[in-house]
């Protein structure tokens, strides 16, 4: 049986490696310019080096080349697609017809993904993309499950669908937005953002005869945040998701943490993995899906919500409050390796503040049996004395520092606090 492909954002290389490592099938990372998310980690030398190692492992890359483009664009886009050819990317992510058109005629061979940005809301759209040289289409996040269920069963068998399950929601539709633009003077279609849908805003009125006139409009705190969305979160859907037949499932999140990403990444794998194992035992309806959630709300988000999968006329969507939820936990640290001169020592990158005391969670790949470990010692690691405290946020202090954890993590094994 094949299973369905579990996607994970890399914005940068060593973000590639943290999805892999956690089940991650393939990972979509940008390029520098090119993509919708200009402000993440990867450059033209880091893409080479994803691509390599996610091909040296037997897993996929798909790279963003998903801006709309102006005129002046393409003679740098027609030199990035020779280069992903070159390199072997395994799909471009696309969504302008103009870029489309580029990438068949240079690289005929490498395969188009159409971005979620095209508005794919339909069988008769996919179908257009399929012929125009598609071999995937992500469909937007606007659709129900049952408007998916009917493209799957009706789309062409050589087009794959991608659909999104996890992650921050555009307030606009599918992510087409100018007020970035707008109010910041940053355009969010050509890879700049700036977000300001989650900024809050004051609401005023004016007479009509007298536009100088302003008032302020009394309303209660949760009235601020307008544009907000709340984080999409299908983990309660994977059964239906999956008997649909959708090809591959996406995690937003390319400017994430690598906390967020490990966090999120394995649970969806072991709910993904646990689901086929129930299916072969005809046992299908024992899926439980929280645990997952519960493993889910562990990291930031601005709530949950499954969009408009479930109801299109869901109105428990927008994130009124623009606070995040969920901080019983943080990211802690992250392992860098294991000292040469020591059998349970390890160098880590800390990432909050770190007390001799905390408890601190391991998060095993394949298992959602972490390993609970309280620090004890610490040691600096250029002078190997012993530290009480370290705040990375500190002015002066160093990031790395060397913990013994008793061989229960590995070199990339990712540490969260429990505050």
């Amino acid at each position: 049986m094949k299973k369905v492909e579990l996607l994970a954002p890399a914005g940068s290389l060593e973000k590639a490696k943290i999805a892999f490592m956690y089940g991650a099938d393939a990972v979509y990372a940008g390029t520098s310019k090119l993509s919708l998310r200009t402000r993440a980690e990867i450059d033209s030398d880091t893409l080479e080096d994803t691509i390599k190692y996610a091909h040296s492992i037997g897993k996929k890359v798909y790279v963003a080349l998903n801006i709309y483009a102006m005129d002046e664009d393409y003679e740098e886009i027609k030199t990035e697609i020779k280069k992903l050819d070159k390199l072997k990317a395994d799909a471009i992510i696309a969504s302008d017809v103009g870029v489309i058109n580029t990438i068949k005629k240079i690289a005929p061979n490498i395969q188009i993904h159409i971005s979620t940005q095209a508005n794919t809301v339909s069988l008769h759209a996919a179908k257009f993309w399929r012929d125009f040289g598609a071999k995937r289409v992500v469909i937007s996040r606007e659709l129900s499950k049952d408007k998916i269920d009917y493209i799957m069963k009706n789309k062409p068998k050589d087009l794959e669908v991608e659909m999104f399950i996890h992650g921050a929601i555009c307030y606009a539709y599918s992510g087409r937005c100018y007020l970035s633009k707008y109010l910041a003077n940053r355009c969010a279609n050509q890879g700049d953002c700036a977000q300001p849908c989650r900024w809050e805003y004051n609401i005023t009125a004016s007479e009509v005869n007298n536009p100088q006139s302003k008032i302020n409009i009394d309303y209660d705190d949760k009235g601020t945040y307008l544009f907000s969305s709340k984080d999409m979160c299908l983990i309660k859907q994977i059964p239906t998701i999956i008997d649909m037949g959708v090809e591959s499932l996406k995690i937003e999140g390319r400017l994430k943490t690598e906390y967020y990403l490990a966090t999120v990444v394995r649970t969806y794998r072991l709910a993904i993995d646990e689901y086929y194992k129930l299916k072969e035992e005809n046992m299908e309806k024992k899926f439980d899906y929280t645990k997952y959630l519960d493993e889910l709300e562990k990291v930031k988000t601005r709530g949950l919500s499954e969009f408009y999968f479930s109801n299109s006329n869901n109105q428990d969507i927008h994130d009124l409050d623009g606070k995040s939820e969920n901080m019983n936990y943080e990211y802690g640290a992250k392992v860098i390796n294991k000292c040469k001169d020591s059998t349970n020592c390890y160098i880590v990158e800390i990432k909050n503040k770190l007390s001799i005391g905390d408890k601190l969670d391991v998060l095993i790949p394949n298992t959602l049996d972490n390993k609970e470990f309280c620090i004890e010692e610490m040691f600096d690691i250029d002078t190997n004395k012993k530290i009480d405290t370290i705040n990375p946020g500190k002015k002066g202090q160093q990031v790395k520092l060397v913990i013994p954890f008793n061989n229960i993590v590995e070199t990339g094994s990712i540490i969260r606090r429990k505050k």
